[in-house]
């Protein structure tokens, strides 16, 4: 009978843009891995109007490190993905998520080295 419609949030849950289950295995796959190096310790998801957003931090409690972002409204221009920096420096961006995520893979391989 009566809905709840959220104040701030979208009507519509067809509005919201969120991650598949592919593109986060993908994703959770190298958060473990860099969990397991120690690189990262905590990680936050966002699904927004325009933007999904996958957070990854060192703590809790700081600023994330890394954002990846699936911005579907960029998918025949620059690429649908992103993977931005803690000073909003653009690291990578692409059509293929496996692609962009390279970007922090070598920062993982550094880290191994060390």
């Amino acid at each position: 009978m009566n809905s709840v419609t959220p104040i701030n949030g979208p009507r519509n849950p067809d509005e919201v843009v969120s991650y598949h289950r592919t593109e986060l295995n993908v994703i959770l796959s190298l958060y473990g891995r860099m969990v397991a190096a120690g690189e990262w310790r905590d990680y936050g998801i966002s699904a927004l109007r325009d933007v999904a957003v996958f957070s990854v931090f060192r703590r809790a409690a700081e600023y994330p490190l890394y954002r990846i972002e699936k911005r579907p409204k960029l998918a025949r221009a620059q690429g649908m993905y992103a993977v931005i920096a803690m000073d909003g420096q653009i690291l990578k961006r692409g059509h293929d998520l496996k692609t962009v995520l390279r970007v922090l893979e070598r920062k993982l391989i550094r880290a191994v080295d060390d």
